[in-house]
């Protein structure tokens, strides 16, 4: 396991609070990343204070990698951050979950060839996830006593290797969950990231695990392994989630991997 170098992509957009609970769990990990690159998908200066002060605790690299508020664009966003990595192995994850502290361990244990992944998170209802982000400290008793999906929330190395070697086809890349993944670089590479045509909420997850199905990867889920906690939180803004619905259909039409608007931009590939 050693021998897997890890980036840590973590996505965020004025939610400082979560943000600040998210960071402070990465220094608990069992098994750390070699760099943090948090993606910024136009937050202001609070954000910006968080990260500086979280560097002045880890000896990791860390790199905030800002973009202009003009909208949902969170394909974008993890894009710059695939660009930036300096690492084989990328684990994404939402700048909203509190981390286990073998999250991290978890997701490089289950990491194969060709091979991508997808785990669950545990939800940590509003007014529990207000009460935590107010106080600015992870409570892990109240946090288990505040849990929805409360079975997320159990740790089993038994049970989540059984689940990795289920049977998954091409239609499974609708469970898929852009905020709890893992992947290999030159996979993202080859199918050149995410599709920057979608904006706003929705199907920019499933579009980048169906074309990297379709590429010859395999998409594994974990169920009892790579633990997070959700810090619920306002609705999502879905004006968009109709034409993004669109966009997908169209790759599962036309079945090509490589999406034309990606990171080829950045020229990594």
């Amino acid at each position: 396991m050693d021998s897997i170098s890890v980036s840590l992509c973590i996505s965020t957009y004025n939610s400082h609070k979560a943000l600040k609970l998210c960071l402070e769990s990465i220094l608990f990990q069992t098994y750390l990343p070699k760099e943090i690159l948090i993606g910024d998908d136009g937050s202001t200066e609070e954000t910006k204070v968080i990260i500086e002060n979280f560097k002045t605790k880890t000896s990791i690299p860390v790199y905030h990698i800002w973009q202009p508020d003009e909208g949902f664009r969170l394909a974008a966003i993890r894009n710059k951050c695939v660009a930036a990595v300096s690492n084989d192995y990328i684990i994404q994850i939402d700048g909203d979950l509190i981390l286990y502290r073998k999250f991290i361990e978890d997701h490089v244990r289950f990491a194969k060839p060709c091979t991508f992944l997808c785990a669950a998170r545990s939800l940590i209802n509003k007014k529990a996830a207000s009460v935590l982000e107010n106080n600015g400290n992870i409570d892990w008793p109240y946090i288990h006593s505040n849990l929805n999906r409360r079975n997320y929330s159990i740790r089993s190395i038994f049970l989540a290797t059984i689940v990795y070697y289920l049977k998954r086809g091409i239609n499974q890349v609708k469970y898929i969950q852009g905020s709890n993944m893992s992947f290999w670089k030159k996979d993202l590479c080859t199918i050149n990231g995410y599709n920057e045509e979608f904006i706003g909420w929705g199907k920019e997850d499933n579009d980048l695990a169906y074309r990297l199905m379709l590429s010859g990867s395999r998409i594994r889920f974990l169920k009892n392994a790579a633990i997070a906690f959700h810090l619920e939180h306002g609705d999502r803004s879905v004006e968009r989630f109709h034409i993004n619905v669109s966009l997908f259909n169209k790759t599962q039409k036309q079945k090509e991997f490589q999406t034309k608007n990606g990171i080829n931009k950045f020229n990594i590939i």
